[in-house]
C-alpha cells in the first residue's frame, strides 16, 4: 500500500489518507489489478481491506487523527455485514478506530447491481463507517447512481477538475455539484490537483478537502510530508 493524504484547507491538516494498492516493491497498481479476476475478486478485496489497515497503523494514521479510505469492489461483496467481520477483526488487532475508517468505491466499475450497491453504502452508513464515490463525473455513472443512494463523500474525478482555473464551463459544473451535495449532506473532495491555480479555483467555489500531487504524492508504506498552505493564506482567496 502507498498513502495520499486528502487535506482540510481551512484546518491546514490531513483529514485522511487514501490506501493506494501497490505491488510488494511498489509496482502500480494498474500491474497489480491486472492480475484480479472473477476468481480471484473477493480474496483480494479482503485481503486489500487487511493489509490496507495494517500498513497504515504501523504507517501512522491512528495517531495523526486522520480517517483512512480504503478502496473496495462492490461486486466482491456477496453480503456487506459477513464480508465486513475480517476487516472489523483487522481493526481491532491493530487498535484503529473503526469511526474513522472509509470505504470508497469507484463508478468506473460495472455496478451490474445498483440495489445491492445502495445496500453495501446503507450497511455500512449503519456500522459507522464512512462510504465515498469515487471518480464522479467519470465512468459508468454519475448523477444517476448519486440518485440511487447517498453516500458521505463523493470524489470530483481529476479529468473534470484539471486546467478549472481556465474553464468556465468546469468552474460552472463544479459549483453546480457542491452546491447540489450541500443540499444533499454530501461531502465534496477534489482529487488530481496539481497547481496552485487550480487549488485557488476551489478554494473560491467552498471545496474543502483537497487530493492531489500539488500537496503530497503518494508514498509507499509510509505517511508523506505535506506542503500545507496555511488556512488564512487559502481563506483570503475566497473572500
Amino acid at each position: 500500500m502507498a498513502f495520499q493524504p486528502i487535506v482540510d484547507i481551512v484546518e491546514g491538516r490531513a483529514f485522511a489518507y487514501e490506501a493506494l494498492v501497490r505491488g510488494p516493491s511498489g509496482e502500480s497498481a494498474a500491474s497489480v489489478l491486472a492480475r484480479v479476476t472473477q476468481e480471484n475478486r473477493y480474496a483480494f478485496d479482503q485481503q486489500c481491506r487487511v493489509k490496507a489497515i495494517e500498513t497504515a497503523a504501523r504507517a501512522g494514521v491512528v495517531q495523526s487523527g486522520a480517517r483512512l479510505s480504503i478502496n473496495f469492489l462492490p461486486n466482491a461483496v456477496y453480503s456487506p455485514a459477513a464480508c465486513i467481520q475480517l476487516t472489523l477483526k483487522t481493526a481491532k488487532a491493530t487498535g484503529f478506530p473503526t469511526e474513522r475508517l472509509i470505504f470508497e468505491f469507484t463508478e468506473n466499475e460495472e455496478m451490474r447491481d445498483p440495489d445491492h450497491v445502495s445496500n453495501i453504502i446503507a450497511t455500512y452508513q449503519k456500522m459507522g463507517f464512512g462510504t465515498a464515490l469515487d471518480d464522479f463525473g467519470a465512468g459508468h455513472a454519475g448523477l444517476n447512481l448519486l440518485a440511487r443512494f447517498q453516500p458521505d463523500i463523493i470524489k470530483l474525478d481529476m479529468e473534470l477538475i484539471r486546467g478549472l482555473d481556465a474553464s468556465l464551463p468546469r468552474r460552472m459544473i463544479v459549483d453546480g455539484v457542491v452546491k447540489m451535495c450541500d443540499a444533499l449532506g454530501v461531502t465534496v473532495i477534489a482529487e488530481g490537483i496539481e497547481t496552485r491555480a487550480e487549488l485557488e479555483a476551489l478554494s473560491t467555489i467552498g471545496v474543502r478537502y483537497i487530493q492531489g500531487f500539488y500537496f503530497a504524492k503518494p508514498a509507499f508504506e509510509a505517511l508523506p510530508p505535506i506542503s500545507l498552505e496555511t488556512p488564512d493564506d487559502l481563506l483570503r482567496h475566497r473572500a
